[in-house]
């Protein structure tokens, strides 16, 4: 059974653009510019540049495997259980501090106004966001719309009206640390894209993914990042360094001085909204990846518990809520930091999962969307964002390392013992010693995910393939020697003697040629009445000699009794249509595996919806 599918391009520019205008741009062009200065605009457009060219491995891999849990399912089916812990906790951890992010930019707002402490603020947020996810409160799409086509116009709003405020003495000297900072400044607010791991978790939900994903995020970080350079250019160009280094406030407080109150005003109620959906959100998403590591025992199942009748990971969302008032407690800096730190990880594991699926030959695996100049775009992204990385400082790498040793703490004592997940590395494995290691079950996950992203349902040809007996021969043999070779498979319950069988067979071929061309044959006759319908699936690396062809490569025995003489003909329309491209040929060829065959068969043909 399908799940309904309702997020539209729209929606999706909209959770990840929602997700990015956040603190990102309301709090930390002070912290930016306090590290690099007036390049600090630099910083911004080069994080955008960088997201834009890291995505595309996650973007390719949520059109393959539109699934629930985004870069947590991908990593663990390419890169195994291992892996999969540490992603899906860091993941958890990413955007449970992205959300605390956003908490504390709410709860300075409201001490700035209000005199109330941002920790008390901030726990009654956060106490109200884990109520509203364990009843189940969820995000409206329209409302989503609306919130970001209002902070977009807010921020465009300000950025003409900074133009006649702007101090051409701020941006001097622009670069006044040097180039190293600069870029590290990138790694550091790199948090502000954090948000398009959100698309991949909901990639599920999503109207025709494999063109929807891709223009969604592609049109939002570029949105976002123009919008970005614009603000942050603004901002310097009112303020001057000494009120701008230690804002907490830095937009609002420009805002005031090119609009006056007003400005002050409507900036900060756009901050406070987008801080809230961010952090709400933040939690439904982070609370969402302890669900999925339980599931797959990867952690205990304690943590898969849902509310009766709403369905809420409660447990998950306890955790997830009790985290980020904690990680509160953490020095700004360093909480961006390890954000930033978390989420480049997670880039880096993307990029890797990409080169494995790949690699590995999987016929599967099959994104409607692939990133260009593979595998340099994501050998570069790996050693980028390592840089990145390494260049934020030893704490946030102490306290990550930490976590890493804890989750595989986790998955030594509980994990291992719990999870029997195939994955892609195996096959990858597998391909370079040429050892049998993997039994398909990856590969049928595969299939089956992209039979639910293109709505196809499966009729008699896919339930004759997933059934079929199948035979790899690496050897040249004859026709006569293929139908002896497989004579034993077909006595069963064909209601005729092998005698019988091989004699139709032989007759068949000899009265009517069954090749359709060089490389595809479909030997088949008619069964007594009551036989069911078979098919074997052949596969000849050195041909079959038929007495029609010569070198035979895909032998596709088909036999049924005469009561479905239409469904047989049908069939034999349908492969026929789908063994004469090329494209087919070349899997056919390249599979390495007896399931990896049938696969093969059921995915290339071509459907009529």
């Amino acid at each position: 059974m399908h799940k309904t599918k309702k997020i539209s391009l729209l929606g999706v520019f909209s959770i990840a653009a929602g997700a990015m205008i956040s603190s990102g741009i309301f709090i930390l062009p002070s912290l930016a510019f306090a590290q690099t200065g007036p390049s600090a605009i630099i910083s911004y457009a080069m994080a955008g540049i960088l997201a834009v060219i890291g995505m595309q491995s996650i973007i390719e891999m949520s059109t393959a495997m539109p699934k629930t849990g985004g870069d947590y399912f991908y990593i663990h089916r390419s890169l195994g259980p291992f892996v999969g812990t540490i992603s899906g906790i860091l993941g958890w951890l990413a955007l449970s501090l992205k959300s605390s992010f956003a908490v504390f930019g709410f709860s300075e707002i409201v001490q700035t106004i209000t005199g109330l402490p941002s920790n008390v603020t901030a726990l009654i947020l956060i106490v109200i966001f884990m109520l509203l996810n364990i009843r189940g409160a969820k995000e409206v799409a329209g409302l989503q719309i609306i919130l970001v086509v209002f902070l977009i116009a807010i921020m465009i709003l300000f950025c003409f009206s900074s133009i006649g405020h702007i101090s051409a003495a701020h941006y001097k000297p622009f670069v006044p640390n040097g180039i190293a900072p600069v870029f590290i400044t990138s790694g550091f607010i790199f948090i502000s894209f954090g948000g398009l791991l959100k698309v991949a978790n909901m990639a599920e939900e999503i109207e025709k993914p494999e063109k929807t994903i891709p223009k969604g995020m592609f049109l939002a970080v570029g949105v976002v990042t123009l919008l970005y350079a614009a603000t942050v250019f603004g901002v310097i160009g009112v303020l001057d360094s000494g009120t701008l280094s230690v804002s907490l406030e830095p937009v609002a407080e420009a805002g005031f001085k090119t609009m006056g109150l007003f400005g002050y005003i409507i900036i900060s109620i756009a901050a406070c909204l987008a801080f809230i959906t961010t952090a709400n959100s933040g939690i439904m998403a982070a609370s969402r990846y302890l669900p999925a590591l339980a599931k797959d025992g990867l952690i205990p199942s304690f943590f898969a518990a849902t509310r009766k009748g709403r369905k809420t990971p409660v447990p998950a969302i306890i955790l997830t809520a009790g985290f980020m008032y904690f990680s509160l407690f953490l020095k700004l800096t360093m909480l961006v930091k390890i954000s930033s730190t978390v989420i480049l990880i997670s880039y880096v594991l993307t990029n890797i999962s990409v080169i494995v699926l790949r690699e590995s030959g999987i016929s599967s695996y099959r994104p409607s969307f692939k990133t260009p100049f593979y595998p340099f775009l994501q050998i570069f992204s790996i050693v980028v964002f390592s840089c990145f990385i390494f260049a934020l400082g030893n704490t946030s790498l102490e306290l990550i390392a930490g976590f890493i040793l804890f989750c595989a703490l986790v998955y030594v004592f509980y994990g291992r013992k719990h999870s029997s997940a195939e994955y892609a590395l195996l096959h990858l494995i597998k391909k370079i010693c040429d050892k049998q290691i993997s039994e398909g079950v990856f590969e049928n996950e595969l299939r089956d995910i992209v039979f639910e992203r293109d709505n196809i349902k499966k009729d008699e040809l896919d339930h004759l393939v997933k059934t079929a007996r199948v035979f790899d021969i690496d050897h040249a043999l004859s026709f006569k020697s293929l139908i002896l070779l497989i004579l034993h498979k077909l006595t069963a319950d064909l209601l005729l003697t092998e005698s019988e069988i091989y004699e139709k067979y032989i007759s068949r071929e000899q009265d009517t040629g069954t090749c359709l061309d060089d490389f595809t044959a479909i030997p088949h006759i008619i069964t007594p009445e009551g036989s069911p319908m078979r098919l074997i699936i052949v596969r000849c690396r050195d041909g079959i000699e038929f007495p029609s062809c010569k070198s035979i490569r895909c032998a596709l025995v088909l036999s049924g009794p005469p009561e479905n003489r239409e469904e047989h003909l049908k069939i034999l329309s349908q492969i026929a249509v789908t063994v004469g491209k090329q494209k087919f040929r070349d899997r056919w060829l390249s599979a390495d595996t007896p399931q990896a065959l049938k696969n093969v068969l059921m995915l290339e043909r071509e459907r009529h919806k």
